[in-house]
């Protein structure tokens, strides 16, 4: 009988080559899967690079179309005058072409300088992985400040205001400012009392400023956002040549009324986009004591007495009013946008014309979509008898006078003065104010309210920025970019 031994060294080899096998599919399997990850990564790397090259050409698009428009400001059609959209080749800087941007451009609706510019960068080696930016551009307008002064202003106890304020004089501010303060000067010797200079923008709210040199201390019980002095002054000498510009343009293709030959012109605007017209034949007499004893220039009781009704007229195209007389303007409007101006030209001393307020004038809507304009050659003028609790909305720009409500002498025990209307309740203004002097709505007698609106409430309208009124100022000639959004 045979036997045979096992081979250990036959048995010990096989299993070694079981062991080498499955390390090397294991290795295979690992290579596989690291070349797979690494072919993975650089398919990505390459994705992100042709995304991010796309992005920029998108961006270099929205760039482009801003320097256009610094070089061709009402150029919207990319100088074809053709609708859109427009491409427009992108080369690198060896001069190679890579790709191009896909321009969709929106014009600014009526008197808005906001204009709206889609790109879509595309990679020639890459179509798929296109990117899309649209970005909002607008031209600053006078607009941007919610009152803005080319004198020295003072903000009473009781005023509360929302927006930016500036004066090319010194602010002396008594009341709540929700936003930024800023004055033109470093410091001054405020009217309103005697005693050395102080700063440009500066408070009486107990503790009251130290006086200049001292370090301006910070006050957000007054100055919310702060203040801020000496800053670049505003130009109000532009104005006259706006104005002038708006009548042309009323004559030429909006709505122009000359002289009246009486007292001027009650205009009342209404939610159906027309606005009546009635010749104001006579004001209301000043009551029996009543007198301008600070000696205001134009002084009267500005309030329409009789009246002749002369028709009723669309708001133009172009929605320039013009009146060559004084005006007084109330009503309402729903989804319009109306400049009215009111001058006389060549502009002479004495015959500058004026805007009266002394009933509600509103918008129906708040968003943007509602926008009044009021431009005068003289005054913005609240009357006697004006509503005690009076809405204002709109931007009002007065070029050579004030905007606000006269000295009118409240009554006393031993005489009546100027009657129970000396005294209001609450005016609230909601757009922005400009006003080449002093503008008040209230008056203060030995530190108390004696005359005008007891309650002052000042709210800035932000979409007034860069969508004024049609034919208002503008601050610059150079759109700047203020919203911006990728679009997936």
């Amino acid at each position: 009988m045979c036997s045979f031994k096992k081979n250990k060294l036959t048995t010990r080899s096989g299993q070694m080559l079981i062991h080498t096998l499955l390390l090397m599919t294991l290795s295979v399997a690992f290579l596989t899967v690291l070349t797979n990850l690494a072919l993975t990564n650089i398919t990505e790397v390459t994705r992100s690079v042709q995304s991010e090259q796309a992005f920029q050409i998108a961006e270099a698009g929205i760039e482009y179309y801003r320097w256009h428009l610094a070089h061709s400001p009402e150029d919207y059609t990319n100088g074809t005058g053709l609708p859109g959209p427009y491409a427009v080749d992108y080369y690198n800087r060896e001069g190679n072409k890579i790709g191009q941007f896909i321009l969709t451009i929106t014009a600014p609706i009526l008197g808005s300088t906001v204009t709206t510019i889609r790109s879509t960068g595309i990679l020639d080696d890459a179509p798929g992985s296109a990117r899309t930016i649209e970005a909002k551009m607008g031209i600053a307008s006078f607009t941007k400040f919610a009152v803005v002064a080319n004198d020295t202003m003072y903000f009473g106890v009781g005023t509360e205001t929302f927006g930016l304020i500036h004066s090319n004089g010194g602010i002396r501010f008594d009341g709540l400012a929700h936003n930024l303060i800023t004055s033109a000067v470093a410091s001054y010797n405020d009217p309103d009392h005697s005693g050395q200079d102080e700063f440009g923008v500066h408070t009486h709210v107990s503790p009251v400023d130290p006086l200049p040199p001292a370090q301006v201390p910070e006050r957000p019980d007054v100055f919310m956002a702060g203040r801020q002095f000496p800053v670049p002054a505003i130009d109000f000498d532009g104005i006259i040549a706006d104005l002038a510009e708006i009548k042309s343009d009323a004559q030429a293709n909006g709505t122009y009324f000359p002289d009246s030959g009486q007292s001027g012109y009650d205009v009342i605007v209404k939610t159906n986009d027309t606005f009546d017209v009635y010749r104001v034949n006579s004001i209301v007499p000043k009551p029996q004591g009543c007198s301008n004893v600070v000696a205001d220039n134009d002084w009267d009781t500005w309030s329409v007495n009789t009246k002749t009704f002369l028709g009723n007229y669309p708001f133009p195209a172009n929605g320039l009013i013009f009146f060559e007389d004084d005006i007084w303007v109330s009503g309402q409007i729903d989804s319009a946008r109306i400049t009215i101006g009111a001058a006389r030209f060549p502009e002479t001393p004495g015959q500058i014309k004026n805007i009266n307020i002394n009933n509600d004038l509103r918008y129906t809507n708040y968003d943007g979509t509602d926008v009044i304009g009021l431009i005068s050659q003289n005054d913005i003028n609240v009357g006697l008898y004006s509503e005690d609790d009076l809405r204002i909305d709109g931007a009002l720009i007065s070029k050579n006078e004030r905007i606000g409500r006269l000295y009118y002498r409240a009554p006393t025990e031993n005489n009546t003065y100027c009657g129970p209307e000396a005294l209001r309740d609450t005016v609230t203004l909601f757009g922005m104010l400009a006003t080449n002097e002093r503008y008040g709505f209230s008056w203060t007698c030995g530190g108390v309210y004696c005359s005008g609106y007891e309650t002052r409430t000042i709210i800035y309208d932000n979409n007034l920025l860069f969508s004024p009124p049609p034919g208002f100022p503008l601050t610059s000639d150079q759109y700047e970019v203020f919203s911006w959004e990728e679009i997936r």
